[in-house]
């Protein structure tokens, strides 16, 4: 029976059939063990009226003790089957349950395994305050399945609670109504009551504290990050207000941001009512903040209307950036607005290239190509920037105006469901282009690959400056030089002037991080070390926050300027953002001599990596 079970043609990422039964409501009760790195309980469903004599279920390395059907102490065993693991061992297997006509519960009993790709589990030394372990999930796209069995399709939202048993001293935090205090038990109770895709649901325990912006918004983080994280973030009461002005009313309740734990291996990740934020965030100048308005965004675009499968995944990411750029307009100015506008078109440039000369150069369609691949091939800057770009241009063809009205039609219009490329594609062209008689080459953008020819420009006049500094350090000038001026003053406030002599250097700290990424992406590598060493005695750019480092760590790598290992290495280590130690580890495997380096710092490294930062860098070595 199991050989036949294929994934669903709704979502090629999941064996589930939603379409005949599936979850609303998703019950939690599991004890969290730290000596074994396991959760152990029950997941129990209660699943929609249905004729359906099997459920199935998503599982990926989860021990099955037992599955029962009926409520809470009424319960029945059920037969069930664990189908056959994927040839990549990505999707996992079915769990296919037998179950009676009209079946309303289903009671899973479980364990985690070491194979549970979404925990990361930290030793206490590895934290910021020493004294606790702690641990933290990563669910999207699919890994949810590897410590709940569900489900696992972002075409199904349902509501959820859960109870966690941890370690007494620990504070538990999930994507729902969160705690402020420590519980004296060490138990904890969550509610979700709007309904979310799996992918959503979310946990982290450790040595937690709390520090609250306003009745509705707050920060979460270890003891030794809390203060610094609560001065970067202090504008988020007014982020949420400006997002709502741009479209309409907040539906969670609580929007908090936990800082976590430095292995965290994106910028932030959206969870409902808990935003999850990489370390790296808290840059001290608060110039890293937009991913807070990103996330802040989701709430929106992905969170309150869903991508149907990853394969849409561009109506999740596009509209986000999109929302995030006209907050961040509506708190600091068209002017940052832009100049993040023009990074992102750079980045995009750059994998754009990369994907051009991959063995799948059609994953630069917004609408993706998934099926039989891992859907973390699609996160890429196509997704997030391509499909910004593309509703900044129709914002450009039809006005700000009409496209205001227009996106929050659409989430108010598909609030609390998932959505297809297809059904957007009808829902733009009935709601804006036909009632403006307005031709639009939306398949161009959907499926092809590429910008299309009529995307829009955005440029800054603040990133032009810092070309024009790359420039001359390029053609040998030392502009971190001081150089003595003379300027006319008066004397005793008359009309009678004399010259002064006074000295003039660059301030590194008037620039923000954007300006400094700028320069350094437009310096020459026909620069030798000598002047990059020069540069940094002025810059530290080695020692500057993870933005700058990754940037000056990936320019010397290229030059082969190999005495920056030792803090290269640090780096590496101590970091685990993907968006950074991917392509540092890409470019030292482009260079033999550096390649042997590189394996050997994974190795060590490695162990305090999450498992899509791992997951990713291993590939790098079997090429």
């Amino acid at each position: 029976m199991t050989e036949s079970i294929n994934v669903s043609v709704q979502d090629p990422h999941s064996y589930s059939n939603v379409k005949e039964i599936r979850t609303e409501h998703l019950s939690l009760d599991l004890e969290i063990n730290f000596d074994n790195k396991t959760l152990y309980g029950v997941a129990r469903h209660k699943m929609s009226v249905s004729k359906a004599n099997t459920a199935i279920f998503d599982i990926n390395g989860q021990v099955i003790q037992k599955i029962t059907v009926g409520k809470k102490g009424a319960e029945k065993e059920a037969d069930f089957v664990i189908g056959k693991m994927d040839a990549d061992s990505v999707l996992g297997q079915p769990l296919v349950v037998t179950i009676p006509n009209g079946t309303k519960y289903i009671n899973i009993y479980y364990q985690t395994s070491s194979r549970c790709d979404a925990l990361e589990w930290v030793e206490a030394k590895h934290t910021a305050s020493g004294k606790f372990p702690y641990v933290y999930s990563q669910g999207q796209a699919i890994l949810t399945r590897t410590w709940i069995p569900l489900q696992d399709s972002p075409a199904n939202r349902f509501t959820y609670d859960a109870t966690l048993h941890v370690p007494k001293g620990m504070m538990a935090l999930m994507s729902a109504e969160n705690p402020k205090k420590k519980s004296t038990d060490g138990t904890y109770h969550f509610e979700m009551k709007l309904p979310i895709p799996s992918y959503l649901i979310a946990l982290t325990v450790g040595d937690i504290g709390y520090r609250a912006f306003d009745k509705r918004c707050g920060v979460y983080a270890e003891a030794p990050m809390l203060e610094r994280a609560a001065k970067e973030f202090q504008d988020l009461p007014q982020m949420i207000n400006a997002a709502e002005s741009l479209y309409g009313p907040y539906a969670w309740g609580r929007y908090d941001v936990i800082v976590q734990h430095k292995s965290f291996p994106f910028g932030g990740m959206e969870n409902p009512m808990l935003t999850f934020i990489n370390p790296s965030i808290v840059a001290g100048d608060r110039s890293l903040v937009s991913v807070i308005a990103h996330e802040l965004a989701h709430s929106w675009s992905g969170n309150l209307v869903t991508n149907e499968s990853w394969n849409d995944f561009w109506l999740n990411e596009g509209f986000t950036v999109y929302s995030e750029h006209r907050i961040m307009e509506e708190l600091y100015g068209k002017e940052l607005s832009n100049t993040l506008c023009e990074i992102e078109h750079f980045e995009l440039g750059e994998e754009l290239k990369l994907i051009a000369a991959s063995s799948h150069p059609e994953d630069a369609r917004l609408y993706g190509s998934l099926k039989g691949r891992n859907p973390d091939d699609g996160m890429t800057s196509v997704a997030y920037v391509k499909g910004a770009y593309f509703l900044k241009t129709l914002e450009a063809t039809v006005g700000r105006k009409k496209m205001d009205a227009f996106v929050a039609h659409y989430f108010e219009q598909y609030k609390f469901k998932t959505i297809r490329t297809e059904q957007f594609h009808t829902f733009l062209n009935k709601n804006l282009l036909y009632p403006n008689n307005i031709e639009f080459n939306t398949d161009e953008w959907f499926y092809l690959e590429g910008l299309p020819v009529n995307s829009i420009t955005i440029k800054s006049k603040r990133l032009d400056l810092m070309r024009i500094y790359a420039k001359r350090t390029n053609a040998g000038e030392d502009i971190f030089a001081p150089v003595k001026k003379v300027r006319w003053i008066l004397v005793k406030g008359k009309k009678k002037k004399r010259k002064e002599t006074y000295t003039e250097q660059l301030k590194i700290k008037a620039f923000i991080t954007q300006e400094w990424q700028t320069y350094l992406r437009n310096l020459s590598l026909g620069i030798d070390t000598a002047r990059l060493d020069q540069i940094d005695r002025y810059t530290h750019f080695g020692e500057a926050n993870d933005e700058l480092k990754f940037e000056w760590f990936l320019l010397n790598i290229k030059k082969e300027n190999r005495s920056i290992r030792g803090k290269l290495k640090v780096f590496l280590v101590e970091t685990g953002r993907r968006k950074y130690i991917l392509p540092l580890y890409r470019a030292l495997c482009a260079n033999t001599k550096d390649k042997a380096w590189a394996k050997q710092v994974f190795s060590e490294a490695m162990g305090g990596y999450h498992s899509v930062s791992r997951n990713s860098i291993a590939s790098l070595f079997n090429q």
